[in-house]
């Protein structure tokens, strides 16, 4: 380990400064889940089950619009792809704490769709920013980040809603997260290294050329077939051509890549089940004031988890990292008392840091950088995913064992999960070496 690492890294101003712009501007939306819940329960009276379906709704926009947010920033670049979602927080998240609920879900699913990319962005920006070993620490020190974000956020979401003013605070999410979108504006951090981006221009140079000539004459295409490249595939169309088109736009989604995707969906149901189990096994107990003493071991673990694995010389396996984290996850729910669940929850806690690293600087290294925001989307949307499949999963468990089956429940889901895909990558080798 070389913890050295992190003060080489730390001395690079730009890094410095999208590390730490990102954790700002996650902490808004983080306080979001909290605010709206509390919002739609305590001022709209609608209950539980009308939250939990807000939630939803929001999940799934955002699961369905970080691909395309993530594909815009690849192809217009950072800043005119950040527009729409610099006008949209601010206008959608003002209107939300002022409508019924009829009107809410509409507006929370298209306020997912355009949520500011700061996922994706900072993620995108590191892998150009950094490189090797500095690669793996930086998404450590996001990671780190994201971490510290989620003991704030939350929180401070609480309080402000158990206080009485949803209204101002769900403003506030959307003032400040335009905001932390204009400074990203403004500061611009790079998603393309310099040669990529050259190679860019040229290929749209030259398919502005490839589309002019197929418009024109015959003649004239043929005078000037030397603008083609021998051996340079030609415009077509129909069925076949579509395909092809799908087929190249998605050739970098490999076996490997979806295999990370995976794990990244299995990250997202064991934290998010984790979490509900936490909150279950207190309340149930009559411990509700004192969750966040639980939460702080657990995200206090992940920090310490982050900085080992960020200054490591080797990376990890991450479906072999979210293995050891469901599987430690299991033994939370045999916990009798507060502090016991804190003190177990250390060690899944451990591994959620470095899980996510490795999994972000998987697909940084897999997937070339033209097409790394689309797929930093995906896999935010498979983490997403993941967390809207967790949170019902050991719900359904808790209604019918009790705390314990939510702990149970993400942390077998889990571990099957990571058993079928270390299978499926052993019978591809075995096919690989015959």
């Amino acid at each position: 380990m070389n913890f050295a690492l992190y003060r080489e890294l730390l001395a690079v101003r730009p890094i410095r400064r999208l590390l730490l712009v990102g954790m700002i501007a996650r902490i808004p939306h983080s306080a979001a889940g909290v605010l709206l819940t509390l919002h739609i329960v305590l001022t709209l009276d609608q209950g539980y089950a009308a939250a939990g379906a807000a939630a939803a709704v929001m999940t799934i926009g955002i699961a369905v619009g970080a691909p395309w947010r993530g594909r815009r920033v690849d192809t217009v670049g950072l800043r005119r792809a950040l527009i729409p979602s610099v006008v949209s927080e601010v206008v959608i998240w003002s209107m939300v704490p002022h409508v019924s609920y009829q009107w809410l879900l509409p507006l929370v699913f298209v306020g997912g769709l355009l949520t500011l990319p700061i996922f994706s962005v900072v993620r995108q920006s590191l892998g150009v920013l950094a490189d090797g070993d500095q690669r793996r620490t930086a998404y450590a020190l996001d990671s780190i980040a994201t971490e510290m974000v989620f003991m704030i956020g939350p929180a401070a979401g609480a309080v402000v809603a158990t206080s009485g003013f949803t209204v101002l605070g769900l403003t506030v999410v959307g003032v400040s997260t335009s905001l932390a979108g204009l400074f990203l504006i403004w500061f611009n951090p790079p998603t393309r290294s310099a040669t990529q981006t050259e190679e860019s221009e040229a290929d749209q140079r030259h398919a502005a050329e490839v589309a002019v000539l197929s418009a024109a004459p015959a003649h004239l295409q043929e005078a000037a077939a030397d603008l083609v490249p021998a051996g340079a595939e030609r415009v077509g169309s129909g069925p076949a051509a579509l395909r092809s088109s799908v087929a190249h736009n998605f050739a970098w989604f490999t076996a490997t890549v979806a295999a990370v995707f995976a794990v990244a969906a299995g990250t997202g149901m064991v934290l998010s089940g984790t979490d509900v189990g936490i909150v279950a096994a207190l309340e149930t107990g009559g411990d509700q004031a004192e969750i966040g003493i639980v939460f702080l071991f657990w995200c206090a673990a992940s920090v310490v988890g982050g900085l080992v694995y960020g200054a490591m010389h080797r990376p990890v396996s991450p479906i072999l990292l979210l293995l050891g984290m469901a599987a430690l996850t299991i033994p939370m729910g045999f916990a009798q008392d507060t502090w016991t669940l804190a003190f177990i929850s250390i060690l899944p806690g451990l591994l959620c840091a470095p899980v996510l690293s490795a999994a972000s600087e998987r697909v940084a290294d897999l997937v070339a950088e033209d097409r790394r925001g689309e797929a930093m989307g995906w896999y935010g949307s498979a983490l997403t995913a993941g967390v809207a499949l967790g949170a019902p999963l050991a719900g359904i468990f808790i209604d019918g064992m009790g705390p314990s089956g939510g702990f149970v429940s993400v942390g077998v889901a889990g571990v099957l999960l990571c058993v079928v895909g270390l299978l499926l990558q052993a019978h591809r080798r075995r096919r690989a070496a015959v």
